[in-house]
């Protein structure tokens, strides 16, 4: 018999008036998983995960979380979840151990337990020795550190991460991420939204959720292998915008799009492409200094998944 999910997402709909901010969305999350919301600014990750946490009510469909249901029994489900929301939710004019002690009373961590908990967020956070400080005057990555240390206080089955890494240097970006496997290891479920392309490769599965919509879900070598319908090229040219207008009018090309200093361009045959691209650039005065094929990164999937779907929407 398979393990029951420790979230269970089922044709989970959220709509504002005419606006329909999450969309029949559909997944489910084992025990001890590390799995990603996966897309911009504004496309439903949030509204998800706040329908999870029991913050909003869903418009239809239904949600469970540790075998609790989201919409009718929202407090049970608050008791065993852990949330961080992308907006730093402490007090910056408190003390570390003021903000500790104030989380500890709020998820009702008291006793020999309290002190224990304490000194155990305090060395997750690396903020042994530091009780003192105010915790407006800690760095960003010191600071989202002490908010997952508050948010765990109690030992949650279940963690939910609205963006919690929002502003903060690469560095402390991959020391939280090591935070977030240890938990894992140890059995704790992890819900984390994010538009860090990088970030969502330390994810187990991913969804990629658009306007609402999943338009993919898997490992993020799944999700690499199968979004892009062809072999990728990267294209070093200039002028680049130029370039890119060439390449789009070309026979054999799938797609293109500007990457930074360089256009990554799908085509139907890499090989054979190379040979054309460059002749076409060197005949229309386009100086190629590299086209060489690449593996795609879930910023190449992503592109060409949301672009498939726009495209699609727009012939209907």
């Amino acid at each position: 018999m398979a393990e029951a999910a420790s979230i269970l997402v089922e044709d989970l709909v959220k709509r504002f008036g005419g606006f329909t901010a999450v969309d029949h969305v559909s997944f489910r999350i084992a025990r001890g998983e590390i799995f990603g919301l996966l897309g911009p600014n504004g496309s439903g990750k949030s509204t998800t995960i706040r329908m999870l946490c029991g913050l909003l009510t869903p418009t239809s469909g239904r949600a469970s979380v540790v075998g609790f249901d989201v919409a009718e029994e929202p407090e049970k489900v608050r008791q065993h979840i852990g949330y961080m929301s992308q907006k730093f939710s402490l007090y910056n004019d408190l003390r570390v151990i003021e903000n500790l002690r104030f989380f500890a009373g709020l998820y009702g961590v008291k006793g020999d337990l309290l002190e224990e908990r304490i000194d155990w967020a305090l060395q997750m956070a690396g903020l042994k020795g530091s009780e003192t400080l105010l915790t407006g005057e800690l760095a960003g990555g010191w600071k989202q550190r002490l908010a997952l240390g508050c948010a765990v206080l109690h030992r949650p089955q279940v963690l939910f991460l609205d963006e919690p890494t929002a502003g903060v240097d690469p560095l402390s970006r991959r020391q939280f991420w090591e935070l977030i496997h240890q938990m894992s290891a140890e059995g704790v479920t992890v819900l984390v939204t994010t538009h860090y392309m990088d970030e969502a490769e330390y994810c187990n599965r991913l969804a990629l959720i658009d306007a609402g919509l999943i338009v993919a879900a898997g490992s993020p070598s799944e999700i690499k292998r199968t979004a892009i319908k062809g072999d990728l090229l990267l294209v070093e040219c200039a002028p680049l915008g130029r370039g890119l207008e060439l390449i789009k009018a070309q026979p054999g090309v799938v797609d293109a799009a500007v990457f930074g200093a360089a256009l990554h361009v799908v085509v139907s045959a890499a090989e054979k492409a190379r040979v054309e691209l460059a002749a076409a650039m060197a005949a229309a005065g386009v100086k190629a200094s590299r086209i060489e094929p690449i593996s795609p990164s879930l910023e190449d999937a992503f592109v060409a998944l949301t672009g498939r779907r726009a495209g699609n929407e727009a012939v209907q």
